[in-house]
Formats: structure tokens, sequence, C-alpha cells
């Protein structure tokens, strides 16, 4: 069988966003690797929500399809589709921890620039009124910010 070329937008245009719903059922099953009937099938177990035309047809995005083939493998490897299901529960709730873990890291430092500047721009403090020293955290220690309750 030969190899197939990926397909090409037109020049000029931009490819759908990975998020953008616009391949058929047909196309997404070809895609994935897997039957249309498995698509519908992993639709009603809730591992996949694909998008929805007015007329209710299907539309699937390439994360959908990339969902798919990682469905299409754990199942390939043994796994049954409850075990698929935890582990794909299990990838979003990291996916979660690591975003409010940047956005938490992202606040961190916007205090520390914060209180840079405070420091930087106060004249000579007596040493009754000195803030503590910032250090950066050693390997495995951690860093507490307390917030006033309001």
């Amino acid at each position: 069988m030969a190899a197939r070329r990926p397909v090409r937008p037109p020049i000029g245009t931009e490819p759908p966003a990975p998020d953008a719903a616009v391949y058929v059922i047909s196309v997404a099953a070809e895609l994935s690797g897997l039957h249309p009937q498995t698509l519908r099938t992993y639709e009603r177990l809730g591992l996949i929500t694909p998008g929805r035309t007015g007329g209710g047809g299907r539309r699937y995005s390439s994360s959908d399809i990339d969902r798919l083939r990682g469905i299409a493998e754990l199942t390939a490897s043994g796994i049954g589709i409850e075990g698929v299901r935890r582990i794909l529960d299990l990838e979003n709730a990291l996916l979660a921890v690591r975003n409010r873990n940047e956005e938490l890291q992202a606040e961190l430092d916007a205090t520390r620039d914060a209180l840079r500047q405070a420091l930087a721009a106060r004249p000579a403090a007596t040493p009754t009124d000195r803030l503590p020293a910032l250090r950066s955290p050693a390997a495995g220690q951690s860093v507490v910010v307390w917030r006033r309750g309001g």
C-alpha cells in the first residue's frame, strides 16, 4: 500500500485550528484508523464528543482525531474501555493541574517582581522595618505566599 501524502491547504489559507470541528465521520474514521461505528460507540460511551452541524451531523477536530488514535492505541494494547476512560480522566486532571501550576507560578513571579520594585523604590530602611531577603528556593524546597483576606 502506497504511503499517503499529507493533505495541504490551498496556498494562502491557514489550516484549521486543532479544535476546529471540520472532519465528517468518514474522514475522521479513516484518519484515526477506526470504523465509523466505533466512533459512534465511543461517543455514546462519552470518550469523545464531536461537534455538531445545524442538521445534527458529527464533525471531528484534529484534537478529536488525536484522542481517537490514543484510544485505539490503548485498546490495542489490551486496556478495556473503563481503563481507557480512567486514563483519559487522569490525563485531563494532570493537564488541569499543570495549567493551574503555570498560573500560580506566573502569579508568584509577578509578586516577586512587585516586591523587588517596592524594595528598590523605598528609601534606605532601618533594621526594624526591613523586609526579609528574597531568595530563590533551593531544589526540593517550597515557597509559601500568603494573601491577606479582604
